[in-house]
């Protein structure tokens, strides 16, 4: 079965995958490893990884006979750039805001 193409936030959007994030933010970790944390199957774990991988949340490394979970900054960057822009637009605004009420308001 295919795995399904996301976007940034249908990615994150899974509690299961953000934990997943959130471990990985600590260190690398296998995928045994990885999966030991959920009450899930090991194909369940292997699915979710496989998303955070295809949008470059993660990458995955053989070292031996172990496969290692690293973060990765490519999924990461499609959000930054999402979140800047509305930082950009409520500065914006509050700026505006605080002009008027500087122009409004006595000395």
């Amino acid at each position: 079965m295919p795995i399904p193409t996301l976007d940034a936030f249908q990615v994150i959007g899974d509690p299961s995958r953000r934990k997943m994030l959130m471990l990985l933010s600590a260190d690398s970790l296998t995928i045994n490893s990885l999966a030991d944390n959920f009450d899930m199957s090991r194909p369940a774990v292997s699915k979710h990884i496989k998303i955070l991988q295809t949008a470059g949340f993660i990458s995955i490394e053989d070292i031996g006979r172990e496969r290692y979970c690293s973060l990765k900054k490519d999924g990461f960057e499609e959000l930054q750039a999402w979140l800047e822009y509305f930082d950009a637009f409520w500065a914006s605004k509050l700026k505006k805001l605080e002009t008027l009420l500087n122009n409004k308001l006595p000395n």
